[in-house]
């Protein structure tokens, strides 16, 4: 390969390097696709000042490119030479040594140019109008190409005086091999050596030292061209590894972001406390178990803000300071008043950080050695999860086997019940005797009734995912209260024992027409069983919550239901009766669960008539689909 492929060459490696730069410093300053730019502290929530000052440590203090900086320096440099020069002529004149008055007046005209230059950025940034190559011409006339003129005028003028004005040529050069493509480094760097070469013959004309003057110049060229190869090899390494900072540093935003998103979508609650028991970074989850209603306040917060976290606070500085916590976690009770307490499943997690005196050791006697010194736990993540919701999800996960194994009994039995029944109907078509008879009917109301406990299993046995249908929940719910309440003998009027409030509006909701009139029957039911016998005593109300809800609630003015009997409601098997199957207001709440809908019971005020209600949750929709 020749010299000029060569150079060619490496002037496009060159090129590309820089283009890679600048593309990479583009993409840190712009947004990307996990939007670096939620490190802005005024645009993340508080919760985050952790965590964006850990990613701030890992991306580094500024964005702006390496060259970019070099820029601005070698601007400040230039105003500095500047003044220097400026200084010198001031001082010559005073000691009485007086130069040219070209020598002031270039000196005095560069001062300017470098000064305003370097006040003026605006004069150096690039227009967005302008073609790259626009740029960089400009930009190589007003710093270089002015320094060059301006040191040879200097330097020519001055030839043989007591002032040496070659040695600042070596800044243009340097600047050159930084800041320009190689070729035109060493086009700078000949052009230079040329001027001094020639400047050197014609001093030395005539003169015995002519050649001496000739080889010191020919040797300053030769410095001057490995300056700009030094210098471009130096920029161009510069550019790779600011290419892979930058590189990393998204990647180090993203993973940030990500860490930050997973971590607050947890359902679990994460905190990160310190050794002063401060808390760092808080999730939404972890702040609303801290508090009996609503959300703590916002990171940071330290835990002996309240005395309610009196407990916490022990297990998180027994956990700090012995430095160890079981797997498996431990439960601590908070104490919010009036007897409302909390019981969190505590897990604990340890940062550890090596000291300085351990790293030295282990750089020096290996990894084993350097490892046995700890400096303590600066941080610890608490875990966090509500004891009630953790034993919930394992009973629901038991449930949901039993639930499995149910329907496989329930289908088994399904086929002998029907083989059952066939035959105690046949023998009741017989004239049997009256004891016979007695007999055979407590078979078939058995039978009727373990039919109806298998139907029960089926309904909420695992299947396929429901059809998801738009009905007008208030035609609905008036059609299959007209017909529970004739089946039950309740005269519908404003004397009735059951009193309506519906929409006058149709109110379309997600829900399927049959499966809503198997949760509506099943409260009524419950209601009718359990409340008096006086006008009013259950009343059932649907109206939209809002935008997005319609509620459907059923009141009745029983006895309230205990605490005890309250938290296993909607337990399957669970009754209070004692030929109740125990399964209907578990059916209801699986049935809810399908289309997105929710039940719960809420006890009302002392004060008021209608002490228990039951309120079902459902999703509106836009118009109900066509019948």
């Amino acid at each position: 390969m020749n010299p000029r492929e060569a150079d060619r060459r490496g002037g496009d490696r060159r090129r590309n390097d820089r283009r890679a730069a600048a593309r990479a410093a583009d993409a840190a300053a712009g947004d990307s696709f996990f939007d670096p730019g939620w490190l802005a502290a005024g645009d993340a929530p508080p919760d985050s000042q952790f965590l964006q000052r850990q990613a701030r440590r890992a991306a580094g203090p500024s964005p702006d490119s390496a060259l970019m900086r070099v820029s601005r320096i070698y601007s400040a440099a230039r105003a500095v030479i500047g003044i220097g020069l400026v200084g010198i002529q001031g001082m010559s004149s005073l000691l009485g040594t007086h130069g040219t008055e070209w020598v002031a007046l270039v000196s005095v005209g560069y001062a300017v140019q470098a000064i305003t230059f370097w006040l003026l950025p605006r004069f150096a940034q690039p227009q967005p109008q302008l073609s790259p190559l626009v740029r960089r011409q400009r930009q190589w006339l007003a710093t270089i190409g002015v320094d060059l003129v301006a040191f040879t005028a200097l330097h020519t003028l001055e030839m043989g005086s007591s002032f040496n004005y070659a040695a600042l040529l070596v800044l243009p050069v340097l600047m050159a091999g930084v800041l320009t493509p190689r070729l035109l480094a060493l086009g700078t760097a000949a052009g230079v050596s040329l001027m001094m070469l020639l400047v050197a013959w014609r001093g030395g004309a005539g003169h015995a030292e002519a050649p001496a003057l000739m080889v010191q110049s020919g040797l300053a060229g030769l410095g001057l061209f490995v300056i700009a190869l030094l210098a471009g090899e130096l920029a161009a390494r510069l550019a790779r590894e600011e290419l892979s900072a930058r590189g990393s540093l998204e990647l180090a935003r993203q993973q940030a972001q990500l860490n930050r998103l997973v971590i607050e979508e947890m359902a679990d609650g994460v905190l990160v406390v310190d050794r002063k028991l401060r808390v760092r970074a808080a999730n939404p989850a972890a702040r609303a178990l801290l508090v009996d209603q609503g959300l703590s306040p916002p990171a940071p917060f330290t835990l002996m803000q309240r005395p309610a976290w009196q407990a916490l606070q022990r297990a998180v500085e027994g956990a700090l300071a012995q430095g160890v916590w079981p797997d498996a976690g431990s439960d601590v009770m908070l104490e919010f008043g009036a007897g409302h307490t909390r019981t969190l499943r505590l897990r604990v997690r340890f940062m550890r950080a090596r000291s300085l005196e351990a790293q030295r050791a282990g750089a020096a006697a290996g990894a084993g050695a350097g490892a046995a010194e700890v400096e303590g736990e600066p941080f610890a993540v608490l875990l966090l999860e509500d004891l009630r919701t953790l034993q919930a999800r394992i009973r629901q996960e038991k449930l949901a086997a039993m639930g499995r194994i149910s329907a496989g009994i329930a289908h088994e039995i399904r086929n002998p019940l029907a083989a059952i029944a066939q035959a105690n109907a046949l023998l009741l078509e017989d004239a049997l005797a009256p004891q016979q008879q007695r007999l055979a009917r407590m078979v078939a109301d058995n039978v009727a009734r373990l039919k109806r406990l298998v139907d029960d299993v089926m309904e909420v046995a695992p299947g396929g995912e429901p059809q998801l249908r738009t009905i007008d929940a208030a035609a609905v719910v008036a059609a299959d209260v007209a017909d529970w309440a004739r089946t039950a003998g309740i005269e519908l009027g404003t004397e009735s024992r059951l009193r309506l409030e519906l929409p006058a509006q149709p109110l379309a909701v997600v829900f399927d027409p049959e499966h809503l009139r198997r949760v509506l029957v099943n409260l009524l039911d419950n209601a009718h069983r359990h409340a008096s016998a006086e006008p009013r005593a259950i009343f059932l109300r649907l109206a939209p919550r809002d935008e997005a809800e319609a509620v459907l609630s059923v009141l009745s003015d029983g006895a309230p239901i205990t605490p005890e009997v309250e938290r296993l409601l909607f337990e399957p098997f669970f009754s209070t009766r004692s030929r109740g199957s125990g399964l209907g207001l578990y059916i209801c709440r699986e049935l809810c669960e399908r289309y997105g809908a929710s039940i719960e019971y809420r006890p009302r005020p002392a004060a008021e008539r209608l002490r228990n209600e039951f309120l079902v949750a459902m999703r509106r929709a836009a118009t109900p689909d066509p019948s």
